[in-house]
């Protein structure tokens, strides 16, 4: 098994070339365990060299709503009525902490993702930046709150 570091970007595609050669090898075999430390040590690579931000709170949702083949109104009981459900998906809406709360718990989507301030649609103004203000004060006040009823404290 040789093995070295990818620190390159010719290193980088010498290892994409030789996981292409090993990706039929069976698990526990020599091959197999090759494999796993070049994906390994691809993986950290691409994480250091092509990071990825998480999407914004608008793109997650609209993610799991494909994925788990939802429509709007499905949020609701996630997010309020309808016409707060569209305000958000129109991104003319911040969340709250407990739509991102319900959110998380009911879809799986990770707070984080849900934290970040969406981009309001339309420009910018005062109103609409002092409710994303407002919206991630409460946020920040309220993690305390958040991570006990996570483990059932509260």
């Amino acid at each position: 098994m040789d093995i070295k570091p990818i620190r390159t970007r010719a290193d980088y595609r010498a290892a994409l070339k030789r996981i292409e050669g090993l990706i039929r090898a069976r698990a526990g075999s020599p091959e197999g365990e090759h494999l796993d430390v070049l994906r390994t040590l691809l993986e950290a690579y691409e994480r250091k060299h092509y990071p990825m931000d998480a999407p914004d709170p608008v793109e997650a949702i609209r993610f799991e709503m494909e994925r788990k083949g939802l429509q709007p109104g499905d949020l609701e009981p996630m997010i309020g009525r309808t016409n707060r459900v569209t305000e958000v998906l129109a991104r003319k809406r911040p969340l709250t902490l407990q739509m991102i709360w319900r959110l998380h718990r009911n879809l799986g989507i990770p707070a984080g993702c849900l934290i970040r301030p969406a981009a309001i649609s339309g420009s910018p103004g005062a109103h609409a930046v002092a409710r994303l203000r407002g919206s991630l004060k409460r946020l920040r006040g309220s993690s305390d709150r958040l991570m006990k009823q996570t483990r059932g404290e509260a």
